[in-house]
């Protein structure tokens, strides 16, 4: 039996909201909001820019510097889905 598409989108939603109750998921969507705006402090990215801010070693709670690359919104998807 196929599911409509409003019916996936629906039960999509409601596994992120599960998801996102984990604190340790909470924790991590923190790091990454507090990324982005370390990098929006600096002047590097701006709000609805079509970029991302990647963690080079893939670690969303490791802010360092050092660690935070700017990279166009596709190519950074694209790399963290392999």
């Amino acid at each position: 039996m196929a599911i409509s598409k409003a019916e996936r989108n629906k039960r999509h939603a409601a596994r992120m909201r599960l998801y996102m109750k984990k604190p340790e998921n909470m924790a991590k969507d923190r790091a990454r909001h507090r990324a982005r705006y370390a990098m929006e402090k600096k002047g590097k990215v701006h709000k609805h820019d079509g970029r991302d801010v990647d963690h080079k070693n893939g670690n969303a709670t490791d802010n360092r510097p050092s660690n935070l690359r700017i990279m166009s919104r596709k190519e950074n998807r694209s790399r963290n889905n392999r």
